[in-house]
């Protein structure tokens, strides 16, 4: 029996998730979380073999969660599966530790066949991904600007392109707005950008949303 742990925002996502893997007579979702801390403070103290892991999520998002397991559970499989398209970090999440990395218009038997081989101690890797990781191994070619940004960095560039507000991203991430400001002048300076608009139309060019 594989035992799953769900940690994702969504209630509707999660039921759904829930309802697919118990048709599946091998998998039982054990638990189920829509706030990172809560599910961390829960893997520290309980087991399973899986975890099904959003990135957006209030507390603590999916990428420090990942990052904390790592640490403190190595060796538990934590497959992402997000809205987020492969292109904006799937390679990032992998190269952090993450199984594998679904997006959630993935097809219901997909998602199985990734729990399940993620569960035997394998990587679930997709094709389009496999391609990713293979041209991020090049040394010939040479880094875009946004890769050479944090993990976080590159996070916050995401939703500065999507017009979210410095509040608003301070309420997404729940770090303080002078925080988030901090972070927004970092990236500026690194990507030799001036302004938002210019972080857009990066984004736009770089196919980033």
């Amino acid at each position: 029996m594989i035992r799953i742990m769900i940690a994702d925002d969504h209630a509707i996502v999660r039921k759904g998730l829930k309802q697919i893997i118990e048709e599946n007579h091998q998998m039982r979702v054990v638990a189920e979380y829509a706030n990172g801390i809560d599910a961390l403070r829960w893997l520290l103290s309980n087991e399973c073999d899986v975890v099904l892991l959003d990135i957006s999520m209030p507390g603590m998002n999916g990428i420090d969660l990942l990052k904390q397991l790592r640490l403190e559970k190595p060796k538990l499989p934590v497959l992402i599966l997000s809205s987020y398209s492969e292109d904006q970090y799937a390679v990032r999440l992998i190269k952090a530790g993450a199984a594998g990395y679904l997006v959630k218009e993935s097809a219901l038997e997909v998602v199985i066949k990734a729990v399940q081989r993620v569960a035997g101690g394998k990587k679930y890797i997709t094709e389009s991904v496999a391609e990713m990781l293979a041209g991020d191994h090049d040394t010939t070619s040479c880094k875009l600007l946004h890769e050479t940004l944090s993990d976080r960095e590159y996070q916050i560039l995401l939703l500065l392109a999507s017009a979210q507000t410095v509040s608003e991203i301070a309420d997404t991430l729940s770090l303080s707005v002078k925080t988030i400001s901090t972070y927004r002048t970092r990236i500026l300076e690194k990507m030799h950008l001036r302004n938002n608009a210019e972080i857009m139309q990066y984004a736009i060019e770089n196919q980033l949303i």
